[in-house]
C-alpha cells in the first residue's frame, strides 16, 4: 500500500472503535495514505479482521466500557501519532423511563472512556501528536424528544478537549471534537424511518457519507491543522445551523 502523503512519515495510528460505519472509513482514510494503524472493535470479529486484511492494518477486540482493559490496549500501543476515539452508545427514550443502568453505562462510553484513551495516549505520545474524539451534532442542538443523555454525553466531550488541549498543549498535542450529524452507516442509515425528520432540520437534505467525517478527521491530523486545538469542528449539513 503506497502513500500520497507527501508531507510527512508514515505514522503511528489508532483508532478507538474502527470496524463500522464512520470508525471503518477512518481506518480506511488513514491506510489508504500509508499511515500504520490499529483499530479496535467490540464484536463482529470476522468482519473487523477482513478490515485488516484488507488495509494491512490490526484489529484487537476492545470493550471499552473495561476502563482497565481501555488503559491496557493504549498503553500497549506505545508512543502514538494519531489517537482517533470513535466508540459510542446512543440511547433515545422518555428519561423517565430510560433504566439507570443504561444511562450509566452510556457515560461510561461516551464519557469516561474517551477521556482516560486521551489521558493515557498522551503519556507517551510523539509531540506533535493528534487526539481526536467523534462526538455529535447533538452536543449543540437537541431538536427532539429523548435525546437528553446522548446529548449530555456529546456536549462534555467539548469540555474533555478544551481541557486536555491546554494541558498538552507544551508538547504542541492537540485535542480536538469532530460533531457529525447525520451520517449514512448501519446505526442511521441514509434510507432509514427517521431521514425525513432529519434532513428537514438541514440546510443540506441529505446524510453525509462516513467517508467525509474521515476526510474531515485526516485533516484536522495533519500539519495544515496544527493550531486548531480545543475545537469542536462540526460536519453536519447545516443540522446545527
Amino acid at each position: 500500500m503506497h502513500s500520497e502523503n507527501e508531507n510527512s512519515q508514515a505514522r503511528k495510528v489508532l483508532v478507538i472503535g474502527g470496524s463500522r460505519g464512520i470508525g471503518e472509513a477512518i481506518v480506511r482514510r488513514f491506510a489508504e495514505q500509508g499511515d500504520r494503524v490499529t483499530f479496535t472493535y467490540a464484536s463482529s470479529e470476522e468482519k473487523a479482521q477482513t478490515i485488516a486484511q484488507q488495509t494491512q492494518s490490526q484489529a484487537i477486540k476492545l470493550d471499552v466500557s473495561d476502563r482497565d482493559a481501555l488503559i491496557e490496549a493504549v498503553a500497549e500501543a506505545g508512543a502514538l501519532d494519531v489517537l482517533v476515539f470513535n466508540a459510542g452508545l446512543l440511547s433515545a427514550g422518555d428519561p423517565l423511563e430510560t433504566a439507570a443502568d443504561e444511562i450509566e453505562k452510556l457515560f461510561i462510553v461516551n464519557i469516561h472512556a474517551p477521556y482516560f484513551a486521551a489521558v493515557e495516549a498522551a503519556k507517551e505520545m510523539n509531540k506533535g501528536g493528534r487526539i481526536i474524539i467523534i462526538g455529535s451534532v447533538n452536543a449543540d442542538r437537541i431538536p427532539m424528544k429523548g435525546l437528553t443523555a446522548y446529548g449530555t454525553s456529546k456536549a462534555a466531550l467539548q469540555g474533555v478537549a478544551k481541557g486536555l488541549a491546554r494541558d498538552f498543549g507544551d508538547r504542541e498535542i492537540t485535542v480536538n471534537v469532530i460533531q457529525p450529524g447525520p451520517t449514512d452507516t448501519d446505526m442511521n442509515p441514509a434510507e432509514g424511518p427517521m431521514n425525513e425528520t432529519m434532513h428537514s432540520f438541514m440546510a443540506i437534505k441529505r446524510h453525509a457519507h462516513a467517508s467525509e467525517v474521515a476526510g474531515m478527521v485526516y485533516w484536522v491530523a495533519g500539519p495544515e491543522a496544527s493550531m486548531v486545538t480545543g475545537a469542536a469542528l462540526t460536519i453536519d449539513g447545516g443540522f446545527g445551523a
